[in-house]
């Protein structure tokens, strides 16, 4: 595993320790904000992370390694590189890693480099989801499938307000998935605080650690949804998203954008129909959750740590 797994010595050390990590993708430096800000963006999601008490793992493939944790240099690097940079889901680890591509990893790349390296959590902005149209494209995202496979707590806004929110709902259920609102009884839209469908209300951190220690513990392999809203003070105006949302879909048609240029085309044209607001409310909602993020690492370890058993590591039933 050493040949294609690095991980950072500060991460290893932690987790040595059985101390707080939470992993972090790395999409927002290539595909998801425009240089620099993309670069400004991950260094304040770090520190967010080492102010809640936990160490950041930022994941990305370079120098043909899954990297977990990154240096300063690697995240200036990657936000410089941009879309040159592969945007990496499960299919694509493995040619990335035999060719020598470098790549940011996706919410399933991520989750896979966390499962391989012991890391349970993992903030991101918003997961990927079922496509609106699907019924006839079949464009579902990898990251409900991933979520069904990798034992990784997701903390996120939501799915991503582009998308058909109640079927991505549906295949989560299917899919034996945990949805939790974090906070909430109803599941958050991203830019926005509730779309309107359920989740499953925690109150805490702690009561989210004792679910993926039950769950984990009972062997039921697999990830969980911690749906966390967006900070209200930096929410969007739901008619106006709504808007925004369908001028952008109607232009990546008219253009003939598919698979995974969608969502990057989609984000641009958010900013700009927004006015900049949706890129603020994306910076906002990646720093909540890597908060949250760390506070539910936090709560983890300490019960892991209580426990008279060894907490189970998910990285003992490697399906790689």
């Amino acid at each position: 595993m050493r040949e294609h797994l690095f991980i950072h010595p500060e991460v290893a050390d932690a987790l040595a320790k059985r101390q707080p990590v939470v992993a972090l993708e790395s999409t927002v430096l290539t595909h998801g904000m425009p240089h620099p800000r993309n670069v400004e963006t991950a260094r304040r999601v770090e520190a967010a992370v080492r102010e809640g008490g936990a160490v950041p793992a930022t994941i990305a493939v370079l120098d043909g390694r899954i990297r977990v944790g990154l240096d300063d240099d690697d995240l200036q690097r990657l936000g410089e590189v941009g879309r040159k940079a592969w945007k990496l889901s499960r299919r694509d680890l493995p040619v990335a890693l035999a060719l020598g591509v470098e790549g940011s990893t996706t919410v399933a790349a991520t989750m896979i480099g966390a499962e391989l390296a012991g890391i349970p959590i993992f903030a991101t902005g918003g997961i990927g989801g079922v496509h609106r149209g699907a019924e006839l494209s079949f464009d579902v995202s990898a990251d409900l499938e991933e979520l069904a496979r990798s034992s990784v707590c997701v903390v996120t806004a939501g799915a991503k307000a582009v998308l058909d929110l109640p079927k991505t709902l549906e295949v989560l259920e299917t899919r034996g998935v945990p949805v939790l609102g974090f906070g909430t009884d109803r599941f958050p839209a991203f830019y926005t605080r509730d779309s309107g469908l359920p989740a499953r209300r925690v109150d805490g951190a702690e009561e989210v650690a004792r679910i993926l220690h039950v769950k984990w513990r009972l062997g039921l392999d697999g990830g969980v949804v911690v749906a966390n809203p967006i900070p209200e003070a930096d929410a969007l105006d739901p008619a106006v998203v709504g808007s925004a949302i369908d001028e952008a879909l109607e232009q990546a048609r008219a253009h003939g954008i598919a698979g995974g240029d969608v969502t990057p085309f989609l984000l641009e044209r958010m900013e700009a129909l927004t006015g900049g607001r949706s890129l603020e409310a994306n910076v906002a909602l990646i720093i909540h959750n890597a908060r949250v993020g760390s506070a539910i690492a936090r709560a983890l370890c300490a019960l892991q740590n209580s426990n008279t058993l060894p907490p189970k590591a998910p990285q003992q039933r490697p399906r790689y």
